[in-house]
């Protein structure tokens, strides 16, 4: 079984900086494309950034100037480091895994349960 498990986030104040984290565990193949998207009250799910395993990233225009992700691939992990954040920052993040079960599988896309960032003075 393939779980994503989220650490970081809480509250931080305007300006402030935080790193989320997220690691894939279980048995699997391979893994394709790492990110995380966010989701503020009553707003639609965003992406924020993504990682794929080529090497080549995208992040959001709303934040790139703030935000940087990054991968370990050794220990199958992705960072999101977050400065300078904003009362708009303020969501659920989510962690997102596209993965390979196994050699010559279909690649599935998995979900963290999400990890609250709080942006408040």
């Amino acid at each position: 079984q393939v779980q994503l498990v989220e650490s970081g986030g809480g509250l931080v104040q305007p300006g402030g900086s935080v790193v989320l984290s997220c690691e894939v565990t279980g048995t699997f193949f391979s893994i394709h494309v790492m990110g995380w998207h966010r989701q503020a009250p009553g707003k639609a799910r965003e992406m924020v950034a993504v990682h794929t395993s080529g090497g080549a990233s995208t992040v959001a225009d709303s934040v790139k100037d703030r935000f940087t992700i990054s991968r370990d691939y050794a220990k199958n992990t992705v960072h999101l480091q977050m400065n300078n954040l904003k009362l708009e920052d303020t969501a659920v993040y989510y962690c997102n895994a596209l993965v390979r079960r196994v050699n010559g599988g279909v690649r599935r896309d998995y979900w963290g349960q999400g990890t609250q960032v709080t942006v408040s003075s």
